[in-house]
């Protein structure tokens, strides 16, 4: 009986090659598919309405985070004395919005909510905010509504006793920015913006 002829050693690497190949690429597929943009920031379901946001206005006017609908909005918590992580992330933030395209500029604003009601009201906080950007938005919210609108935003907060000072307030760092449709999409923690380009790209592929 004649032996079947053997394939040649180079020809079932080329083979072997190939399935690999497409096996990656599939798996690449499905990653694209299920996330076809890969943001910089934690992804929420794009279905997750963001959390009720009430308060008074830098203007001194009543504030609703859905009056912005229509927007894409930068929310952050933090406060007035804060030495660095608050005015690091209002200025990151005026950085990302002159990164946008000039036409998409006026439709992106942040948002402070302070988390020190006690020392920062209106006029502190319209002064402040508009030191970094004059699109910013400040929120003030009096206790105890401050304390149930941090908690549904998942955002902890609480004072701490400094040498030297009155207090400060340890608190979570996170930028949530939220869509047109008032959508919570992306979370990124302060740390993150340094990388002006790459936050600017997850707020573009938002407001597509």
């Amino acid at each position: 009986m004649t032996a079947p002829p053997t394939r040649p050693v180079w020809q079932s690497l080329l083979w072997a090659l190939l399935a690999v190949t497409l096996l990656l690429g599939g798996a690449w597929a499905y990653a694209r598919l299920k996330n076809p943009f890969p943001f910089y920031g934690t992804v929420y379901d794009a279905e997750t309405t963001a959390p009720a946001l009430t308060g008074t206005g830098e203007d001194g006017r009543p504030f609703a985070l859905s009056g912005l609908k229509g927007q894409t909005v930068a929310v952050f918590f933090g406060f007035l004395h804060c030495p660095n992580i608050c005015p690091t992330t209002l200025a990151a933030l005026e950085r990302v919005r002159q990164a946008l395209p000039e036409a998409d500029r006026a439709n992106f604003r942040s948002v402070l909510v302070t988390l020190d009601p006690a020392r920062d009201d209106v006029g502190k906080l319209r002064e402040y905010v508009r030191f970094f950007s004059p699109s910013a938005k400040g929120v003030f919210i009096p206790e105890p509504q401050l304390a149930d609108t941090a908690a549904d935003w998942g955002v902890g907060y609480q004072k701490a006793d400094v040498k030297g000072l009155s207090y400060q307030i340890n608190h979570t760092t996170g930028v949530y920015l939220i869509d047109r449709e008032g959508r919570r999409r992306v979370v990124w923690d302060y740390t993150q913006l340094t990388k002006v380009d790459r936050v600017a790209a997850d707020v573009r592929e938002v407001m597509r």
